[in-house]
């Protein structure tokens, strides 16, 4: 029995994994491994561990199923694997909603403390922030999460949600805008609100 085929130090691009993948599926764990603890963690933010475990495991499923329709032409597999758990994150929208507003009345945060060891400097800042975010659209929402909490550029984040770069652009400042005005001024606040909020 042998294994997968070496691939060339320069054919380790995602979307010549994702090609060679179809011939040899043992290789899209590549993938699996580059990427799922991102996935994940972005996932944790939004959602809560157990519900990341899941939706980590549903998107690189989904992904594997899909994978004939990935364009290998575009290096990096990282905006298309992040669209896809933005799209089972909005699935699960109700219940992200449901956690930010019982963040914003209790000063519990439920899914901090899944990645968090000492959540009390963040109640302080994350209940307003909560509340803000769950007044936003899931669409501004997206992209606004993915931008702050996964690091994402313009250009990816339009390629994840399938949007055009300058929708990215007028729902992000939208976005931000909102978010401002929820929280006011206050220089106390700190923390995950100027990470979300930057400009």
């Amino acid at each position: 029995m042998t294994g997968p085929p070496a691939l060339d130090p320069g054919d380790e691009r995602d979307g010549h994994v994702i090609a060679q993948s179809l011939e040899h599926p043992e290789l899209f764990a590549r993938l699996y491994d580059r990427y799922a603890p991102d996935i994940h963690r972005y996932a944790a933010r939004r959602l809560g561990g157990h519900a990341a475990d899941d939706v980590t495991a549903d998107t690189f499923l989904t992904a594997f199923r899909v994978r004939a329709r990935y364009d290998a032409s575009r290096a990096s597999a990282r905006p298309w694997l992040y669209g896809i758990a933005a799209h089972l994150i909005g699935k699960q929208r109700r219940k992200e909603v449901r956690g930010l507003r019982a963040l914003a009345r209790t000063g519990h945060d439920h899914v901090a403390a899944g990645w968090v060891e000492d959540t009390a400097d963040l109640v302080a800042d994350r209940a307003p922030l909560a509340d803000a975010l769950a007044a936003l659209s899931a669409a501004d929402r997206h992209v606004l999460l993915l931008v702050a909490w996964a690091d994402l550029p313009y250009q990816e984040v339009a390629e994840a949600l399938g949007i055009p770069v300058g929708t990215v652009r007028s729902r992000l400042n939208r976005a931000r805008r909102k978010v401002r005005a929820a929280l006011g001024a206050d220089p106390a606040f700190r923390g995950e609100v100027a990470e979300v909020v930057r400009p």
